[in-house]
């Protein structure tokens, strides 16, 4: 959601809010956890990607040999709804849960989800945020005794026979929430998955100065395919032949916006929308990628 954050308590009560919130997410924060990063494994097997249906919001789940990432979990009322197809597919951990920023569209369902799967990592932006929501996840975090883990750019980390790097947020201070987005780039073998949240231009072309790879086969259009995202020079960086957009039916933002959809044409890109298809799940055994979708 591209909107100011409402002011729901009182000047005084929201200095005192985001005091407590800072000390609480400071306590349970790690600044980065990088992990040794060696040659890129051999892909074993088949990596899956699903792009779960959680209407206006994000839920991804990525599954590689025995261990798992979920990426968002949509809204606080689509929390069950994560959790279920999770369990359909006979998930019982996650080894990563990352919630790209604290809007509630994107970490509204993650405190359901922390609570019913065992859970070796979290990440989340480095940045805190006065709502109900976001104090909720902070809550069970610290009632599961996790530690938040604040990625950096250029982080890599092991997903399995995967790897995943960090290429954003780059800076410490937006005036757009949505910039904060953590962005992955996950690797199998020979092909590429790239998700960054609702990264706006902004945050997209400091991505492009990181000197980073973002060339991949699969792109998660960013906020839902508004047109504050998905700019010119990031797509001609990225090149996919795949991009998903996670949208809500008839959304009151008008998403995706025509001008994402303008572009996505140009680059001559293979679109997905959730909204149309319901759950995708892309399939990928290291060279080549095939997609399901539910319709």
């Amino acid at each position: 959601m591209r909107r100011k954050t409402k002011q729901v308590l009182s000047r005084v009560g929201g200095i005192v809010l985001l005091a407590v919130l800072s000390i609480l997410i400071n306590h349970y924060i790690t600044v980065t956890e990088k992990e040794t990063f060696q040659d890129t494994p051999q892909p074993k097997g088949i990596m899956e990607v699903h792009f779960i249906d959680v209407g206006q919001g994000d839920a991804i789940l990525v599954e590689v040999d025995d261990s798992t990432m979920l990426i968002d979990a949509g809204e606080n009322n689509k929390g069950n709804l994560v959790k279920e197809y999770l369990e359909n597919h006979g998930i019982t951990k996650l080894d990563y849960v990352i919630g790209t920023h604290p809007h509630s569209d994107h970490i509204g369902g993650l405190d359901t989800i922390l609570d019913a799967f065992e859970v070796q990592k979290i990440l989340l932006p480095n940045v805190v945020h006065t709502t109900k929501t976001f104090e909720e996840v902070l809550d069970t975090v610290e009632r599961q005794n996790l530690k938040i883990t604040a990625p950096q750019v250029g982080d890599h980390y092991y997903l399995g026979t995967a790897s995943f790097t960090i290429l954003g947020p780059s800076s410490d201070s937006y005036e757009e929430l949505n910039n904060y987005s953590i962005a992955v780039k996950i690797t199998f073998g020979d092909t590429s998955f790239l998700f960054a949240g609702d990264a706006e231009a902004l945050s997209e072309r400091e991505m492009l100065q990181t000197g980073l790879d973002l060339r991949a086969d699969v792109l998660k259009l960013s906020h839902h395919g508004s047109a504050y995202s998905s700019c010119e020079e990031f797509l001609d960086a990225v090149s996919p032949t795949y991009a998903v957009i996670s949208v809500g039916k008839d959304n009151e933002y008008g998403h995706p916006h025509p001008e994402t959809l303008q572009a996505v044409a140009v680059h001559n890109i293979k679109l997905y929308r959730t909204d149309e298809q319901g759950s995708i799940v892309f399939s990928s055994d290291g060279q080549t990628i095939s997609v399901n979708t539910q319709d």
